[in-house]
């Protein structure tokens, strides 16, 4: 078994695109392909279920998995012992995202670390994403992904990877303000709002508010934009959050984004203390990121 295929296999198993994984590896995705069914052949099993819109593991693959994980870790400890690589990076990063980065945009970025560095282990914590800075100025993470705020202190150094629309939305079934949205000139002081407590989304909502000359009337300060999703679905209001939020939710299908002056979007990145660019982990996986926001 070649563990070039392994490689590509684990890549694939988080990107979940052909084509991303190939720009990773830099490889075509005509040749990436032909490596993948090489593996399937040796395997004797389908692992990957494909069409032209979508890439899934199947049952085989996510046995694979694991297996193949241990393999190539196994394989760089045994290289790193006969080719002088006794500085092979090791040791903990404590990084700190949201639930919705951690699917959204956390796979993309540590797939290509693991294959870079498979000795440093990552402990992740997820929380509200407001509070992504103040955990890295208190020292509680390492890095962080976040929401790049207005003010962004000077002890921290910030590189964007994504840019994140937001959007109101309203519920799509019934609710006690239904009539008023389909309104031309909604009596938006009837209409509950749903807002951020804090953060970057929480900023962009008040300037949205001042841009429509709305004061809004506040049913709820919520830490946690899946929460509002879920509130807004529920029926108890109007709520602001980023799309990335909105399109992964379990509850999706019950809003409806309105039609309206658009918001602000903010930019995504990992950020960390700028003195935490010294340490070698930290550094590793900021490097990860940038050639990410390079090729964005």
């Amino acid at each position: 078994m070649d563990v070039r295929h392994l490689q590509f296999f684990i890549h694939l198993c988080d990107s979940k695109n052909f084509s991303k994984t190939a720009a990773a590896m830099h490889i075509s995705p005509s040749a990436l392909s032909r490596q993948i069914q090489k593996l399937e052949q040796e395997a004797n099993q389908q692992l990957f279920l494909r069409d032209n819109r979508s890439v899934e593991l199947t049952l085989a693959g996510k046995k694979l998995l694991p297996i193949a994980l241990k393999i190539l870790t196994e394989w760089q400890q045994y290289q790193s012992l006969f080719n002088g690589s006794d500085n092979e990076l090791q040791g903990e990063i404590r990084l700190f995202c949201s639930v919705t980065a951690s699917y959204s945009h956390l796979p993309e970025l540590l797939s290509e670390f693991r294959l870079r560095h498979p000795l440093i282990e990552l402990k992740v914590s997820t929380g509200d994403p407001a509070q992504a800075i103040d955990k890295i100025l208190s020292s509680d993470a390492d890095i962080a992904i976040s929401a790049k705020p207005e003010q962004l202190p000077n002890k921290i150094a910030f590189e964007a990877i994504s840019e994140i629309p937001l959007s109101v939305i309203a519920p799509a079934g019934i609710s006690s303000f239904a009539d008023s949205l389909q309104s031309d000139t909604p009596d938006w002081s009837s209409i509950p709002f749903i807002v951020p407590e804090a953060g970057t989304a929480r900023e962009r909502a008040n300037t949205w508010f001042k841009t429509m000359k709305i004061k809004p009337n506040i049913y709820a300060q919520v830490s946690g934009h899946e929460a509002i999703v879920s509130m807004v679905a529920l029926g108890c209001g109007v709520g602001i959050a980023p799309d990335v939020v909105i399109n992964n939710s379990p509850v999706r299908e019950k809003i409806n984004r309105l039609r309206l002056a658009p918001i602000k979007p903010f930019e995504l990145g990992v950020c960390c203390l700028r003195s935490q660019l010294d340490n070698p982990l930290v550094k590793a996986l900021w490097d990860v990121a940038e050639s990410k926001a390079i090729s964005r």
